[in-house]
């Protein structure tokens, strides 16, 4: 559903990038904002003046009293032949509240998901956090510290350092589906995005019903030098912690993720 516009103005958003961080939510940003008819809200995740280190929909204290939706509105540069208003918020889909919260926002809202290997997602997290300084730990100590991490946060969830708790990915997608239709869900594995990004964003754009046959340019998005690379224990280790839950993915999406599998521990070849 297309909401009529007003002039320079707009009634709700018609779509979002609800996450998963570190699964390429900025490429496909980067590549939806050069399509004519989007206009991507927001310069790539939802930022307001009011708190600058949060977001909208998983602001707490802005759901605390009545919300007002004008505030994520304002100041959207529209195209001219704009025809949807999109943003890239990668948390949502982690943030536990956000998903209704969206929904009673707008019923009829579109859902882009990117998902990637949880082991390499909790290793690229951990590594951002690591390059600007923000993590002092070895990257099994950080896993091995986030229970407590967890629980210094209740009843919200840690923002910085839950590098294994994002990746739970079942447990994220039962919720969103829990508050929408999957015909309103575009889930994307992040190995097809990388491997053919043009493929990708074509659905993508089918997907929110604009013309899918538009020249894009392409070019690498958040670039981070890894300050090493993951040795095959510590793959291994993070693997046990995933293991069921990828299997209940694969079901719920009916996925193959044997991809995402360390060799020796089940995975096809």
């Amino acid at each position: 559903m297309i909401f009529k516009r007003k002039l320079k103005q707009i009634e709700r958003l018609d779509f979002i990038i609800a996450g998963a961080q570190k699964a390429g939510t900025s490429a496909l940003h980067y590549f939806l904002e050069q399509h004519p008819n989007i206009t991507m809200a927001h310069s790539e995740e939802a930022h307001l003046v009011e708190h600058p280190h949060r977001h909208f929909f998983d602001d707490e204290a802005r759901f605390s009293k009545e919300v007002d939706y004008d505030v994520l509105h304002r100041g959207i540069k529209f195209k001219q032949k704009s025809l949807l208003t999109g943003s890239c918020t990668p948390i949502y889909i982690y943030w536990k509240p956000a998903m209704e919260r969206i929904k009673n926002y707008n019923p009829q809202i579109k859902l882009v998901i990117l998902l990637r290997n949880p082991i390499d997602r909790a290793f690229s997290h951990w590594n951002m956090q690591r390059d600007r300084n923000r993590e002092p730990l070895e990257f099994l100590e950080a896993v091995a510290q986030e229970k407590e991490r967890l629980e210094q946060a209740r009843p919200l969830q840690p923002r910085g350092g839950a590098y294994v708790d994002r990746g739970f990915y079942s447990e994220q997608m039962e919720r969103v589906f829990r508050f929408f239709p999957r015909e309103q869900v575009h889930v994307i594995k992040f190995d097809d995005f990388r491997n053919n990004w043009q493929k990708t964003v074509t659905s993508v754009f089918e997907f929110l019903g604009v013309n899918p046959s538009v020249t894009l340019k392409n070019k690498e998005q958040n670039l981070i030098s890894y300050e090493r690379r993951m040795t095959a224990e510590e793959r291994q280790y993070v693997y046990e912690i995933y293991r069921s839950d990828i299997t209940k993915l694969e079901e719920l999406l009916n996925w193959d993720c044997s991809d995402w599998k360390p060799v020796g521990s089940g995975r096809s070849s």
